[in-house]
């Protein structure tokens, strides 16, 4: 059976998507820390990140890298923070979250509300930032 990731992929399920190429795939996480925290993920379906093959693993990392660009250009913020838990979705997953303080990358917080527009927005917003 798909992941949820691998059904957003797809489009069986919709995204904020941010950005994606061949082999990898970007989109806002819809139970955000902050306001552009987004989910960059492997198009091919591997359980743990340190699974990944060298070649598919500095790829993700690169992506992620061009991402993370985007977001410090569209949302103020000081740094992007980066975590890689792996356990809530078994899909090998970056979670890059906009700092201002290191609290805000503390997975225990409530996770923050926006509406669909709010959402729609902050992709647009990243999306047009990416190169």
């Amino acid at each position: 059976m798909s992941t949820i990731f691998t059904r957003i992929v797809n489009g069986e399920i919709p995204s904020y998507k941010i950005a994606e190429d061949e082999d990898y795939y970007a989109f806002l996480d819809i139970n955000p820390m902050a306001k552009g925290h987004t989910l960059v993920i492997p198009k091919k379906e591997i359980d743990y990140i340190f699974a990944l093959d060298q070649q598919t693993l500095a790829g993700l990392i690169l992506f992620a890298q061009r991402i993370a660009h985007a977001i410090e250009l569209a949302i103020p913020c000081k740094r992007i923070g980066v975590a890689v838990l792996g356990l809530e979705v078994p899909h090998a997953h970056i979670h890059l979250v906009p700092l201002n303080t290191e609290s805000d990358i503390d997975f225990r917080k409530p996770k923050i509300k926006l509406t669909p527009e709010e959402f729609k927005g902050l992709a647009e917003a990243i999306t047009k930032e990416f190169i």
